[in-house]
């Protein structure tokens, strides 16, 4: 799928408006910036009004869990590993990016699990925000490390 055919749906949130773009397959990527190319237009129907009701449910606490295809696009190797890896970490729990390496069998390859935080195209519905630092610290995230321990203190509450 070309992603310039993505329909978009933005949402303002509690940690800022954030853009959502979907194919036809799922969801595709979630711009924690808010950012809808110039090209695009905004859509409100299938996939796209289904992630944004259970993102608005998420950020209102009433959900813990996504429940909507993704679309994972081209390429996979070891990123794709770690990010789908992340799906297994429970709301309000955290994983170190060294206990995520080994989890998925590269122990030593906690560098490259960081890359693939920072590179995951689905940031909150593919929780990368719940990996943190072996000592506990919050360590970086794409839409800044406020938000980040914002929403590592939503799901606490939850």
């Amino acid at each position: 799928m070309d992603r310039r055919d993505l329909q978009w749906q933005q949402l303002d949130t509690p940690v800022g408006v954030i853009a959502v773009g979907s194919s036809d397959t799922g969801v595709a990527t979630v711009r924690l910036d808010g950012h809808v190319p110039s090209h695009a237009q905004l859509q409100g129907a299938g996939v796209g009004e289904r992630v944004r009701r259970q993102l608005l449910e998420y950020f209102a606490g009433e959900r813990t869990v996504f429940e909507v295809p993704l679309d994972w696009g081209d390429g996979g190797g070891f990123r794709r590993v770690v990010q789908k890896a992340l799906l297994d970490i429970a709301y309000g729990r955290t994983e170190s990016y060294g206990e995520l390496a080994a989890r998925v069998g590269n122990a030593g390859a906690v560098r490259a699990v960081g890359t693939a935080c920072a590179t995951n195209p689905l940031p909150i519905i593919v929780p990368c925000h719940r990996v943190v630092r072996s000592d506990g610290s919050l360590g970086n995230y794409a839409g800044g490390v406020e938000m980040k321990r914002w929403l590592l203190a939503h799901e606490a509450r939850g």
